[in-house]
């Protein structure tokens, strides 16, 4: 019950301060700037936590010898499984739009088009104005986290390459992130207040419409959930070694499930994942590699609920032009930065903001929903590096 605690807390805020928006009407907004206290301190902590996280996993990474024999294979299988996860949400979200009839009045600040003429019309210039930027202190901005991504995976594997003489900025790289993991988590603990007083003004002003959008949005998810935990992760199974291998996985996934269920962190089942993925038959060294690995970069479920939050703003601004392909890249990317801790921060919502190029302050929007999901979000995580585990194993012994 403590895992859930935090998460309990903040849907607990928000729905005393949606309670209050919709019975003082525009009246509410007067707590609007407790809310925005929060979210501006939040906007300045994301750059060191993209940078200190993503900095310290690659070059640790990188060190890790033995990752290197699975790496390539295991990235290939990450990928393919991310993008069946996105397609999948995609698809259900065009049956089902999160939001429904309902749309706010507010104009986006940019447009896909305008966003594309900004790349001059090229996929080369694009792809420059995306993952790059002409100075360092842009760097320094919640605008340019895709550079700043870039940036701390090269600056992390340039730590790595330098042997001892990297080992000081390796500590130095660690330490910053515990630090500004454990500045973000006490952060969270006045989310429940700070947050409710956003969604006092949020309700106040556009009315109790969007709650119900939330709840559509949850439902959405879970269907997800039933659709890849139950049938596509059992297509996977069947491919990989057909009935026998499906009556193993399915007899060997309970204590991780349950633990991604019960802590709802990604992290805290790695054990009893690679215990699993062994009794599955994986060799050991594939195991304890792409299990831990997976949890850097293999997050279906974050996968699912980041191409969820971006229809969602798609459809709150009335963007236009966004196709399945760029959805989905969104949400890989925004996955990346999701941390294996419960409610770990708004990282991922405000890439998604940057990157479709709306108001950040909507971060606190998606952050019901990431709440919302976390559960089976977890559980997705969880199961899918069991899957990807055992796929990897496969490649590698059909490899030798």
């Amino acid at each position: 019950m403590r895992s859930y605690i935090q998460t309990l807390l903040l849907l607990l805020g928000v729905a005393a301060g949606a309670a209050c928006g919709a019975f003082f009407g525009p009246a509410a907004g007067v707590v609007k700037p407790v809310g925005e206290i929060f979210l501006n301190l939040t906007f300045v902590l994301v750059v060191p936590v993209v940078f200190f996280s993503v900095a310290y996993s690659v070059c640790k990474l990188t060190k890790e010898r033995k990752v290197w024999r699975v790496l390539s294979r295991s990235v290939l299988v990450f990928l393919a499984g991310s993008v069946v996860a996105g397609v999948v949400t995609w698809i259900l979200c065009e049956f089902w739009n999160p939001l429904g009839g309902f749309a706010t009045k507010l104009p986006p600040e940019r447009t896909w088009a305008e966003g594309a003429a900004i790349g001059g019309g090229d996929l080369l210039k694009t792809i420059q104005n995306m993952f790059t930027v002409n100075d360092f202190h842009l760097l320094l901005s919640k605008d340019n986290l895709v550079p700043l991504i870039v940036f701390s995976a090269l600056f992390g594997a340039a730590v790595s390459l330098c042997g001892e003489k990297g080992e000081p900025m390796e500590k130095f790289l660690k330490s910053g992130m515990d630090v500004v993991m454990e500045f973000m988590k006490s952060l969270m603990y006045a989310a429940p207040v700070c947050l409710g007083c956003y969604f006092a003004d949020l309700i106040g002003g556009l009315g109790g419409q969007i709650v119900s959008s939330y709840v559509r949005s949850l439902l959405l998810y879970l269907a997800v959930t039933g659709i890849l935990f139950f049938g596509v992760n059992s297509i996977y199974m069947i491919m990989a070694g057909g009935k026998d291998r499906l009556v193993s996985y399915w007899r060997s996934i309970t204590e991780p499930s349950l633990l991604a269920v019960a802590t709802c962190s990604s992290a805290a089942t790695i054990p009893a994942s690679i215990k699993s993925a062994k009794r599955m038959g994986v060799d050991e060294s594939v195991a304890e590699s792409v299990i831990p690995l997976g949890i850097n970069l293999n997050k279906d479920g974050s996968v699912a609920s980041s191409v969820l939050k971006a229809v969602f703003v798609v459809s709150f601004y009335g963007l236009g032009g966004y196709s399945c392909a760029e959805i989905v890249g969104i949400a890989i990317l925004a996955s990346l930065v999701v941390g294996a801790i419960p409610v770990g921060g708004m990282t991922a919502e405000i890439l998604i903001c940057s990157l479709l190029g709306v108001d950040a302050e909507f971060a606190a929007t998606l952050l019901v929903i990431s709440t919302l999901v976390d559960i089976p979000a977890t559980l997705l995580n969880t199961t899918d590096n069991l899957v990807s585990a055992v796929w990897v194993d496969k490649l590698c012994r059909r490899a030798r």
